[in-house]
């Protein structure tokens, strides 16, 4: 029989996190202390925010800053689900998002090694942090949200703190070469909600809890 791929019984929140990977841990403090000087960035929520993993951060999702900004904001280190283009957007980037410990993810099927390896991540007592949008919002404001976010949520049963991004799209809208302008910057998390494994199953079930992680994402924005 094979293994179900549900967080352990055994393991419960609270889980020492893992360390920072060496690259994470390296640019951290650099890029917190540009974002503060050069876009004034703010942080709100933090109480909110589990003592340690395993969690899931659920935010909205403009362009590659929103990953930039939840990583020096949140005090664990984050493992990104990441879409083919980010994955892949340079030659060098998938060497630099393997050094972080992201997770690349196929949106154009199921992607059950995805599922797989956030699910080990959470199990290792991390953080995984995932934009349920899927790809980058165009228009600047919340779109739908994938049932990705709700599957991951149920399989684990771990907390999933929403987290709201702000001027994100602005610093780089229409910018050549994705240099940001001086934009202000924030991040706010809202409390954490959890799921039950043992729960109703299903796609009824899917789009429900995505629904409510995209509702608690809006209640954070403007």
């Amino acid at each position: 029989m094979s293994r179900s791929p549900a967080l352990s019984p055994a393991r419960s929140p609270g889980l020492a996190s893992p360390e920072f990977p060496l690259l994470y841990r390296t640019l951290r403090g650099p890029v917190r202390a540009a974002l503060e000087r050069w876009f004034d960035l703010r942080v709100a929520g933090l109480e909110h925010l589990p003592a340690a993993g395993p969690y899931i951060v659920a935010a909205n999702h403009h362009n590659y800053l929103d990953a930039v900004v939840l990583g020096v904001s949140v005090p664990s280190p984050i493992a990104f689900i990441v879409m083919p283009r980010v994955w892949r957007a340079t030659p060098l980037h998938p060497i630099f998002h393997r050094h972080i410990r992201s997770i690349p993810i196929n949106l154009e099927r199921p992607d059950f090694g995805a599922l797989r390896g956030a699910l080990a991540h959470l199990e290792r007592g991390g953080v995984v942090g995932i934009f349920p949008e899927g790809p980058f919002s165009v228009r600047g404001r919340l779109e739908r949200g994938l049932p990705g976010v709700a599957l991951l949520a149920l399989k684990s049963g771990v907390p999933v703190v929403p987290a709201a991004l702000h001027g994100t799209y602005e610093a780089l809208h229409r910018r050549p070469l994705h240099l940001p302008r001086p934009t202000p910057l924030a991040v706010r998390f809202g409390p954490p909600r959890h799921f039950s494994r043992d729960g109703a199953r299903g796609r009824d079930a899917r789009h429900g809890v995505t629904e409510r992680i995209m509702n608690d994402i809006a209640t954070l924005l403007p």
